[in-house]
């Protein structure tokens, strides 16, 4: 009997031995879930996901307000909130590195072709995203991303980030006053040109009244007309900014050259220094420092280069501060080949450390695609910080500066408003330019100066010294002008410059 108790007392001393266990193990696992919710990518109590991401720029006055309701609607769509850490336009580029290489605790951060991309997928910071997990976990990013944007995102075949899905055109045109125009009589502008003689006769006729906007100042290397007259005129593509070599669009073997030693950059300079002889901008262009739209509102400048989207927005703005001042944009190179900024130019992607990276394609889903989020998280909240029109257009809201000036535009998409007062006449160039976008070979080809890093900064400062001054008429003798500075360049190193971008570009083709 002493033995059949003792063993029936041990099963049953034992079973409850168990269930403490049980209890004791299940209150330990939901003591280190919530103590794990405090860093990034954990799970709540309740399964709830916290997630971190990395953005630029500064952190929007109601950055709380925004994310607090984004947060409520995360939970219900996902399981999940997040949380954004935001590095300062004055020292992002210094601080972003360091976040990969403390190894510091988040989840997906913002990057882009200028933004560490590159850098970062061969140093291993980025996770590899591949087409099943996309499929599984970001389904409709998957289903609405051209494939030439995945294609133009991928390093050595493999894709690091999930690039914007949003066209941009990175062409240039000109701003400038149609009223002037109208009141000489002067033909339409739409070539170098027209627009030249627009510029010199405002520049005769109009005193107190700069023609062009230009400074060369901050260490600029090139002319503002550059990308218009030299590079989309000729269809060149300067592969680095810091170095005068370039590429024929359509050479599909890519062979480097010297802009500065082509008959087209010849005549270009004698293009400029009519203009310069005829007062078409001020004698101080290499110092001068001033905000060229500022002065154009204030009635001092006539006329500037830049991209689509800036010129627009400054028509927009004019139009509404200044009515007085009548405006139009031009682009004057409309047979050049139209060129979109490759995918890469703005998107997300996922640290490689991270524990949830399920979770964090779920959200770039939904902040692609899903149209509540889209709004919120690129434009704030409805009646605040901004006013829908339709299911397409916006107008700010009263609080609309309280929430911008970061990288939200990371996810971009075919979902993006357009501001209510955006010209007709800049979308209706848009969508002529977008229907003839020209793809290359070298599309996505970036030069790595890990070899040749002196030579590039001795080739910067050459152009700053010898070039500007050349390009903006400063120099009364084109052809010894241009032969000194062909001749400092060689002193820099452009040959082995040359040498080294060629070889790369000779290999990026051969894959």
């Amino acid at each position: 009997m002493r033995h059949k108790y003792t063993s029936a007392k041990s099963t049953v001393v034992l079973l409850a031995l168990i269930l403490v266990l049980s209890a004791v193990l299940a209150a330990c696992g939901g003591s280190n879930e919530n103590t794990a919710n405090e860093g990034s990518g954990a799970s709540g109590a309740a399964g709830e996901v916290k997630l971190k991401m990395i953005l630029l720029g500064g952190k929007p006055v109601d950055y709380e307000l925004v994310f607090a309701e984004l947060n409520k609607k995360l939970k219900e769509k996902m399981n999940a909130t997040l949380e954004v850490e935001f590095l300062d336009w004055s020292d992002w580029n210094q601080k972003y590195p360091l976040k990969f290489a403390a190894n510091e605790d988040f989840d997906l951060v913002y990057t882009s072709s200028w933004a560490y991309y590159n850098d970062q997928a061969i140093k291993g910071g980025f996770l590899e995203i591949t087409d099943e997990m996309l499929q599984k976990n970001a389904p409709l990013t998957w289903e609405k991303m051209p494939k030439v944007s995945w294609d133009q995102a991928k390093i050595n075949g493999k894709l690091y980030m999930v690039p914007n899905n949003n066209l941009e055109i990175t062409n240039k045109v000109v701003l400038y006053r149609e009223d002037l125009r109208k009141k000489y009589g002067l033909p339409a502008i739409n070539s170098l040109d027209t627009y030249a003689t627009y510029l010199k006769t405002v520049a005769a006729n109009e005193k107190g009244i700069t023609a062009f906007g230009a400074k060369a100042a901050d260490g600029w290397r090139w002319h503002e007309l550059d990308q218009i007259a030299l590079e989309q005129n000729n269809d060149f593509k300067v592969v680095d900014l810091r170095i005068p070599l370039a590429y024929k669009l359509d050479d599909t073997t890519g062979k480097v050259f010297n802009v500065y030693e082509t008959p087209e950059f010849k005549s270009l300079l004698g293009y400029y220094k009519d203009l310069s002889d005829n007062g078409a901008w001020s004698k101080n262009v290499v110092t001068n420092k001033n905000d060229i739209w500022q002065d154009m509102k204030a009635g001092k400048v006539s006329s500037y280069a830049h991209n689509l989207g800036t010129t627009a927005f400054n028509l927009a703005e004019a139009r509404r501060d200044t009515p007085e001042q009548e405006y139009a944009i031009a682009d004057i190179t409309p047979g050049s080949k139209k060129l979109g900024a490759i995918s890469t130019q703005n998107g997300v992607a996922i640290h490689a450390t991270t524990k949830q990276p399920e979770k964090a394609l779920m959200l770039i889903d939904l902040l692609q695609n899903d149209k509540e989020i889209h709004d919120l998280t690129m434009y704030g909240i409805a009646g605040t910080h901004y006013n829908p029109e339709g299911d397409d257009k916006f107008s700010p809201g009263p609080s609309a500066s309280n929430y911008t000036g970061f990288s939200n535009w990371g996810w971009n998409s075919y979902l993006n408003r357009q501001d209510s007062s955006y010209p007709v006449e800049a979308d209706d160039i848009f969508n002529n330019w977008q229907e003839n976008v020209y793809h290359y070979p070298l599309e996505t080809f970036v030069f790595d100066d890990a070899k040749v890093k002196s030579e590039v900064a001795n080739i910067s400062n050459v152009m700053v010294r010898y070039g500007i001054p050349l390009e903006y008429g400063l120099i009364q003798d084109l052809d010894q002008g241009l032969a000194a500075l062909n001749s400092q360049l060689k002193a820099a190193g452009i040959d082995k410059v040359q040498q080294e971008m060629q070889s790369q570009i000779d290999a990026f083709l051969a894959k």
